[in-house]
């Protein structure tokens, strides 16, 4: 039985849920979630988001030429142009939805500095925006009538037809052939391809993947931000996240020798944008011979600390340090891609009806580094414009997207052991905060063999399946990008 909607959105982000909230009630909506709904890159957000909402103290063409600075002047003029101008009438908008963003005593919104921006103007939820804004916007899609939310499904294939799309979906176990006129890719980042990073453990390039196969343009895939501030846990995978914030609200980066090294790189010190801190942070672990990095804020007032980074604090707490005391162990670590699928101004890709926001889109606006808390900004005001031009195409009429035959292996081989564990190796060696050049091209020899076992084998598909497919695809496209640069 084929099951026909009019949109198809997948991902459950900030992306998602604010594109199925700008729909058109009168559309019949499937939000595919791979995990329950609250789950993703989205809600580990902790900075907050970025808009010029203080006109008396910052303006639009500094949000503009703050981007355009931290992106190596990479980024696209008009997509970024469009980011800035419209992104505050969007963030009033969350607003609307319930978002509380953190006020001062005189009832005014309390903007905060980070790394890259020349005036304060993050708006944030204590250290847990994305969570807030993820929980009120997912309340806010609850409600809606013509919206069904299929939690814990993947989509294992879809292929373009007449009229629109028909796509596989296995749900709790289950195959699901859905048709949709217009499909909307929100599916977050690609941090799993990674031995280290800030994502969640559902970022596994899924999107971007199913986008390929579908023949979409795609841009700037290599263009991967590594976030320089993670607590550098000694054991497991895992990064916990230490926001751009807490060094906006005045912590200060140290080296093995517990002496300050920023100012030797950059004369913006700790407060250069991240991918500067970044290399900056390697070619101190060169100097020194050492790993061990440090960010410390005990000099500010604990109740301060307490107060204004209360997920942290608790985070590093259970890890043993004190926020308030203690100097804390931090690295790089992957942490945000900044390209992906290609896209317009109205978030379409090079495919007729598929559109992309959020993490696993191109618009352009981040250039070759994402200026702190532009992510956000980014995945509503695109998303909603994605909305608004499936609304108008929606109004000339639709008729239900053709099925068609999608052959999925129910049953089958289980996949050899080891092979994330071998591109996450790949990756991390090759191409890491500054690339080593040298490991690229065997790099990429080997994941295109790992990509065409996976692809050819007769492997079941399950979660695991499509998730390994998904990650060497990526690989393969991350470094035979760089390759032919």
């Amino acid at each position: 039985m084929t099951e026909n909607y009019d949109v198809l959105i997948v991902g459950s982000g900030a992306a998602g849920l604010y594109c199925a909230l700008h729909l058109d009630p009168g559309l019949k909506v499937l939000q595919i979630c791979k995990k329950e709904l609250k789950l993703s890159n989205s809600s580990l957000a902790q900075g907050g988001i970025a808009a010029v909402v203080d006109t008396a103290h910052d303006s639009i063409q500094s949000h503009f030429q703050d981007t355009m600075i931290a992106g190596g002047f990479k980024n696209n003029p008009d997509s970024l142009g469009l980011l800035v101008k419209q992104g505050p009438e969007d963030v009033r908008r969350l607003m609307e939805y319930g978002v509380d963003f953190d006020r001062r005593e005189d009832g005014s919104l309390h903007l905060t500095l980070e790394g890259g921006h020349s005036r304060p103007r993050i708006l944030h939820h204590k250290d847990a925006t994305g969570r807030e804004i993820v929980n009120r916007l997912t309340e806010a899609v609850r409600k809606l009538p013509g919206v069904e939310v299929a939690e814990h499904a993947m989509l294992t294939k879809m292929e373009k037809t007449p009229g629109g799309f028909c796509a596989d979906v296995l749900q709790n176990g289950r195959h699901r052939r859905v048709t949709a006129n217009f499909c909307v890719l929100a599916t977050g980042g690609i941090g799993r391809i990674y031995e280290y990073t800030t994502n969640s453990a559902i970022a596994t390039g899924d999107g971007i993947t199913l986008a390929s196969e579908l023949g979409a343009a795609m841009k700037n895939i290599s263009y991967i931000q590594f976030h320089p501030t993670a607590f550098a846990a000694d054991e497991g995978r895992e990064r916990f996240l230490i926001s751009e914030a807490v060094r906006g609200e005045g912590a200060i980066l140290l080296n093995c020798n517990h002496e300050r090294y920023m100012q030797r790189y950059d004369e913006r010190g700790d407060l250069a944008p991240r991918d500067v801190v970044s290399q900056s942070t390697i070619r101190e672990s060169v100097r020194t011979g050492s790993n061990r990095f440090y960010l410390d804020i005990s000099h500010k007032p604990a109740a301060f600390i307490k107060q204004r980074f209360p997920m942290i604090y608790q985070g590093l707490l259970a890890e043993g340090y004190d926020l308030t005391k203690d100097k804390i162990p931090v690295f790089p670590c992957q942490h945000y891609l900044m390209g992906g699928i290609d896209v317009d101004l109205d978030a379409r890709t090079s495919v007729d009806g598929l559109y992309a926001a959020g993490e696993c889109s191109h618009t352009g606006v981040h250039g070759q580094n994402r200026l702190a808390s532009n992510s956000l900004l980014e995945a509503v005001v695109f998303s909603r414009r994605a909305a608004e031009d499936i609304n108008r195409r929606a109004k000339q009429g639709l008729r239900p997207a053709e099925a068609c035959a999608l052959p999925v292996r129910t049953e089958g081989e289980e996949l050899p052991a080891g092979l994330r564990t071998q591109l996450r190796c790949i990756m991390q060696h090759a191409y890491f905060v500054i690339p080593n050049m040298d490991a690229i091209g065997e790099g990429l020899r080997r994941a295109r063999e790992i990509r065409d076992l996976i692809e050819n084998g007769s492997f079941q598909c399950t979660p695991d399946y499509i998730e390994a497919k998904s990650l060497a695809t990526i690989a393969c496209l991350i470094l035979e990008e760089v390759v032919n640069r």
